[in-house]
């Protein structure tokens, strides 16, 4: 069943999501209709709390191998996520949010990361992320804290008419990161507080700084 995604705005998306003490029937029918939904956006990620339920459960599916065409597709339901390890290196990409349409920022992420989690049979899980992988875990894991991106990004864009992003087909045929999207840039930026300021509760008090007419960051 898809399900409705719930914008910014929604109090579930600034709450910190409960801890899931016991996985049964109607959890697995949710990351399963959570992975369904997923797929319709057009995303690679996404979080509970985007569709309403203020649980700790995200959904991910992205290409294993990025840099090879038709990769096969990898697939992640995750209960309870953790991350237990960041590398020092971080990068700054481009991320959107299924929850914040029409909108893209930078932002500092690690490079790679070790996440422990559940399987939604309760099997403990260990991810080692890299690269997209690590930033769309970071970005959805963030999610069920009740961070959006916009209060980590150093610069939010909305995207102009003629750019091309990973909602639609994508700069770097890259698919919108069901919250990151995604375009990276090798460069580290120096981290920036200026969105952390801001916990708004609507995209009008988050964003009403943003130039109408900025570039969307470069692929």
């Amino acid at each position: 069943m898809i399900l409705d995604i719930v914008e910014i705005g929604d109090p579930v998306l600034r709450r910190k999501a409960h801890k899931i003490t016991q996985i049964d029937r109607d959890i697995r029918l949710l990351a399963d209709d959570m992975l369904e939904t997923l797929r319709d956006s057009g995303g690679v990620g996404l979080a509970a709390p985007q569709v309403g339920e203020s649980i700790r459960m995200i959904v991910i599916e992205y290409p294993e191998d990025d840099s090879v065409e038709n990769s096969p597709m990898k697939t992640y339901k995750v209960i309870n996520p953790e991350i237990i390890w960041r590398s020092e290196e971080t990068v700054v990409g481009s991320e959107g949010c299924l929850s914040i349409p029409g909108y893209v920022g930078n932002v500092e992420r690690n490079e790679s990361i070790k996440v422990k989690g559940l399987s939604v049979f309760g099997r403990p899980l260990k991810i080692s992320a890299s690269g997209w992988m690590a930033r769309i875990f970071q970005h959805e894991i963030d999610h069920l804290e009740g961070i959006c991106y916009i209060d980590r990004a150093t610069e939010i864009f909305k995207p102009s008419e003629n750019t091309e992003t990973e909602a639609g087909s994508g700069a770097a045929e890259e698919p919108q990161v069901g919250s990151a999207a995604a375009v990276t840039t090798a460069e580290k930026a120096a981290p920036e507080t200026s969105a952390e300021a801001s916990k708004a509760q609507t995209v009008s008090e988050a964003l009403a700084a943003v130039p109408e007419t900025a570039d969307t960051p470069a692929a």
